[in-house]
């Protein structure tokens, strides 16, 4: 079961020449959804950050497949599911459905970045855990 849902519609602009969804833009939906979790459960990127002294929920990792064509017209249900956690990494998945077809799995490996001695570090990310699953 899917820890959050984002509906995307699919536009014109979102296509190839061939009229299915260039690819890059399945990760800037991937992106999107995170981002919209974060804000639905904890007021969004920027204030869980100043909670919790970090620059940033960086990505470390990314990448995805593509069973079916998407293209112009379709509306996507994006599931993300919080699957994986770490000591400083938290693995999310990603599965995009237009009806009952899927349309790309993906995932993202992000940490939760703090400096320390004037270097980007990835820290335990135990502290976003908590906040996440706090509802």
């Amino acid at each position: 079961m899917a820890d959050f849902s984002l509906e995307v519609p699919v536009s014109f602009g979102h296509c190839d020449p061939a009229g299915i969804v260039f690819y890059p833009n399945y990760f800037r939906w991937f992106d999107r959804c995170f981002h919209a979790l974060l804000q639905d459960r904890a007021g969004g990127h920027r204030a869980i950050c100043a909670q919790l002294g970090a620059k940033g929920l960086g990505l470390m990792d990314v990448g995805a497949r593509f069973p079916a064509p998407a293209t112009e017209g379709d509306l996507m249900r994006l599931d993300l599911t919080l699957a994986e956690w770490g000591g400083k990494t938290l693995r999310l998945t990603y599965s995009g459905f237009v009806g009952d077809r899927t349309v790309v799995e993906g995932y993202e490996l992000r940490g939760l970045f703090l400096e320390r001695d004037g270097r980007m570090r990835a820290g335990d990310i135990a502290p976003l855990r908590a906040l996440l699953e706090a509802r």
